[in-house]
């Protein structure tokens, strides 16, 4: 096999990710994720369907007005009016998709196999009249018959068309056929391969990285692995198992994968599992003994790559399963020393505390402690007053009051008013707003739950808060969703300041 030195990554998260069912992303949304995924070094951005709506066309010309280093494509069926809809919108390029297998030309198209060759060498040929970069895109070519698909490759190749690209669409390949099939593909065409995997049986990214392995110079990846029903390969997951594992690089800026998963996680508001890959919240948390006795003495025994590597941090959750080992490598991570008899009376809080099934955040380390050492923490800013408007008929809009503490140096208080999408937004974006010129605290993420049932249930609110390089958690109950958000808030703000 010839070395593969640089995989091209096309991403088709604005696309697949409006497949999702439930997802519509505005075109502001649209062009803030196009922008964010050109910053990290994707190669080719497909930046939706032109022909969908006009909507859709709007949102692609605001993407290619932004002169994006990243080529711009479009997806587009084998007719004109596909390809007229993409061109009015400047695109560099079209992502042609033609049915390949015999159950999509019967059933879907109810054409013959020479009709549909007919029609897609046609869209080739007036693609390329019209100055566009073409890469022609067999769907279910996994499931179709390899001389059609041979076929319509080296004829699309002598039409000039720029790349080949093979469409797992059902998710059936394995790593040994994703293999095979590349390698027959790449013996009838010299042009560039590229792979589009689904994962439908969650294999989307071990059949992406061996097609690669095979031969392919370019994969289709989606932030987040999202897509249509189990999604599409993970950028984040293809990008580090090609560096990591097989040397082979692209121009992705892994240190930015973290964060632009939570953008897109935000914006399409599809949680990120907390065991995901790479980018969850659990990828790079230890709380086992054992294994934070590892991390102490060399963090590779127990983390493929460091956290760093793409944007996370390490975490050492304490529970029922930490020993004193976790224990004391937490607070040299927070840079608190304790004498061995504090040591000894924190540990055996924290070790009650799991017993209970009680999860230790930062705030509750920091709780107790203090109350090991016989401190009371005063609070820096202190919410004097919240209120919130709300009804069928007004935005949401919350005004708040905050006190601080006499070293922070503020002598007057200081209001502010927010407007939000719901009252819980505009509580949150007046704290925000009120400390803008305090202190720079971002709100990393945010969920909450009942912990209890009825209209009377009491609400557990989870945020993470982010100020420079240093992340707190807290957890705030409540029956009031908006007080139980804005104490998490203020709780966390206090931890940061």
């Amino acid at each position: 096999m010839e070395r593969i030195t640089m995989v091209k990554i096309f991403d088709t998260t604005l696309r697949d990710g409006e497949q999702t069912p439930g997802v519509s992303l505005t075109p502001s949304q649209k062009l803030e994720i196009a922008i964010k995924l050109d910053e990290l070094g994707v190669n080719i951005i497909e930046a939706g369907s032109a022909i969908t709506s006009k909507g859709e066309r709007e949102s692609i010309k605001l993407i290619t007005s932004e002169n994006l280093n990243a080529e711009i494509a479009s997806f587009v069926r084998a007719l004109p009016v596909d390809i007229d809809s993409a061109i009015s919108c400047n695109v560099d390029s079209v992502h042609l998709v033609v049915p390949t297998s015999d159950l999509h030309m019967t059933y879907k198209l109810r054409k013959t196999r020479e009709e549909n060759l007919n029609d897609a060498l046609k869209a080739v040929e007036y693609a390329k009249n019209h100055g566009l970069i073409v890469e022609l895109s067999a769907e279910d070519a996994t499931r179709s018959d390899l001389e059609f698909l041979k076929e319509l490759f080296k004829m699309g190749e002598e039409l000039n068309a720029d790349r080949m690209c093979l469409c797992d669409t059902v998710g059936i390949l394995t790593p040994n056929k994703a293999e095979t099939l590349v390698k027959n593909i790449k013996e009838y065409t010299k042009l560039p391969i590229s792979i589009h995997c689904h994962n439908d049986f969650g294999m989307a990214t071990a059949n992406t990285v061996s097609a690669i392995h095979a031969g392919a110079t370019q994969c289709h990846v989606t932030v987040n692995g999202i897509g249509e029903r189990a999604g599409n390969a993970s950028l984040e997951e293809v990008v580090m198992g090609l560096k990591s594992l097989y040397n082979i690089n692209t121009d992705i800026e892994s240190e930015k994968l973290y964060k632009i998963s939570r953008i897109v996680s935000k914006m399409m508001k599809i949680p990120v599992p907390a065991n995901k890959a790479l980018v969850g919240d659990n990828a790079f948390s230890h709380e086992a003994g054992i294994h934070v006795d590892g991390l102490m003495k060399n963090t590779e025994t127990y983390e493929p790559i460091s956290p760093e590597m793409v944007g996370n941090r390490r975490k050492i959750i304490l529970g029922k399963h930490s020993g004193k080992a976790a224990l004391k490598y937490k607070l040299e991570l927070m840079n608190i020393g304790l004498s061995h008899e504090q040591f000894e009376e924190a540990y055996s809080k924290i070790k009650t505390f799991g017993d209970l099934g009680k999860y230790i955040s930062d705030v509750d380390l920091k709780t107790v402690i203090n109350e090991v050492r016989g401190v009371t923490l005063e609070k820096k800013v202190i919410l004097d007053e919240l209120t919130v408007l709300s009804g069928n008929k007004i935005s949401p809009l919350a005004s708040i009051n905050l006190k601080f503490a006499n070293d922070c140096n503020i002598k007057d208080n200081i209001r502010e008013a927010s407007y939000g999408v719901g009252p819980v937004d505009a509580a949150i974006n007046a704290v925000r707003k009120a400390l803008s010129g305090v202190a720079d605290i971002e709100l990393e993420d945010y969920n909450v739950r009942a912990v209890s049932g009825g209209t009377d249930a009491l609400i557990e609110v989870i945020v993470h808060l982010r100020r420079g390089n240093e992340v707190v958690e807290v957890k705030k109950a409540h029956g009031d969703i908006i007080m139980a958000s804005v104490e998490a808030l203020m709780d966390g703000i206090n931890l940061l300041i």
